[in-house]
């Protein structure tokens, strides 16, 4: 959380720390300019003070809706430094100069943000040749970084935005089952009111329209069915007519235009009608899907909610991660993730997992049972978040049918 900040600063060590500002969007920028979309320049933190925005002076405006002290990185001290200075030479030279005015003379300033590793290379080394008594560094530990401990719980604003990219996708579902719902079925084929069969592409290329409507981007949506939906990451061939009766796994997870926060939900659709072993699996992933959100509460081992669902899908008979390690068939992943700036981060929840369960967290909860070789896969996902009073809530509000009916 953005309030705990400062504490996790001072655990590694950190006197400030450097956002380096690019064209390419920076989750740890995005996440202390609250969405501001920057693209040069530089943000300075130190410990225990507001963000500063340096930036070009073509984008004061956009960085003045971060709320943020803004400056202007390209100045006429940057100029009299271009006097006398290679390029290079001259922009470290300016980074220390933004360092001092931000009452950052020695210590050890963490390096963070997004780019061109050469570029940030080559910067840090310039900076290091200058022997101003800073130390400059990263992180070793990717799975412990600042900003992803601090992403780990969301605070009000955070989860305001993630509540309302939740209700667009809810919308852009609810048009992709309508779009589906509006063809018929003729000998076993489904078909619009023009005879065209309807295609995995077809309905991919509906849903990235559709989320463009509610300023959302598709980032890689798993539309697969058969065999296909057997296999958790397989996307779907664009190619595949949809058939009847068969099990179609849609996991989309979208984010907001041009970077931002995400939501994750999966359906697993059968389009007329749904075979009886479709059926069966459904239900009884429908039953973990109710034990992991009946269970996961603040203050408990993540693991114990995936080990909880495990106990059920083995006792029924299906191979799982803890049981059959390696396994690529019954509940082969785990059953949760967090989720906000990135579509991955802390906690996970897996059987070896160390993670605890936080409120603040905003979690998946996704049980899910795959039987390629038997031509079909099943799993269901909302994400949630835990509330201050360490119930989880969730933020998914699309209904769960399974049997997704055709025009007649």
């Amino acid at each position: 959380m953005k309030s705990e900040l400062d504490s996790l600063m001072a655990a590694r060590g950190l006197d400030a720390l450097i956002i380096w500002i690019d064209e390419i969007y920076s989750p740890p920028l995005d996440y202390l300019t609250d969405g501001a979309h920057i693209t040069q320049g530089m943000l300075v933190k130190k410990q225990g003070a507001a963000p500063v925005l340096y930036v070009s002076p073509m984008e004061t405006e956009e960085a003045a809706k971060s709320g943020l002290a803004v400056h202007k990185y390209h100045s006429a001290e940057l100029y009299e430094l271009y006097k006398t200075l290679p390029t290079s030479k001259a922009n470290a030279a300016r980074w220390l100069q933004i360092l001092s005015a931000c009452g950052v003379e020695s210590g050890t300033v963490g390096i963070y943000g997004a780019g061109d590793f050469a570029f940030i290379l080559g910067r840090i080394e310039e900076l290091k040749a200058a022997e101003t008594g800073i130390h400059f560094t990263g992180e070793p530990n990717m799975n412990k970084g600042l900003f992803k401990e601090a992403f780990e719980t969301k605070d009000a604003d955070e989860l305001l935005r993630m509540k309302s990219v939740a209700a667009r996708t809810d919308q852009a579902l609810e048009a992709a089952w309508n779009y589906i719902a509006s063809h018929h079925l003729e000998d076993g084929r489904i078909l619009d009111d023009a005879g065209t069969p309807l295609t995995i592409g077809a309905v991919k290329r509906f849903v990235r329209r559709t989320l463009l409507d509610y300023d959302l981007e598709d980032t890689g949506m798993i539309f697969a069915q058969g065999r296909d939906a057997g296999f958790p990451h397989s996307r779907g061939e664009a190619n595949m007519e949809l058939r009847p009766g068969q099990s179609i796994v849609f996991d989309l997870f979208p984010q907001e235009i041009g970077g931002g926060y995400f939501h994750d939900v999966t359906r697993t659709w059968s389009l007329d009608y749904a075979t009886p072993e479709v059926e069966a699996a459904y239900n009884q992933v429908m039953e973990a899907f109710d034990i992991g959100v009946e269970l996961a509460r603040a203050g408990m081992p993540a693991k114990d909610v995936q080990i909880a669902v495990q106990n059920y899908f083995e006792a029924n008979g299906h191979s799982t991660l803890r049981s059959h390690p390696g396994t690529q068939e019954g509940y082969v992943h785990s059953l949760g993730h967090g989720l906000g700036l990135n579509i991955h981060e802390a906690p996970g929840i897996s059987h070896i997992s160390s993670d605890m369960l936080r409120a603040g967290n905003v979690i998946s909860i996704e049980p899910g049972l795959y039987y390629p070789e038997r031509g079909f896969g099943v799993r269901v996902e909302d994400t949630c978040y835990i509330g201050e009073d360490g119930q989880l809530v969730p933020l998914t509000g699309f209904r769960k049918d399974l049997v997704l009916p055709l025009k007649r």
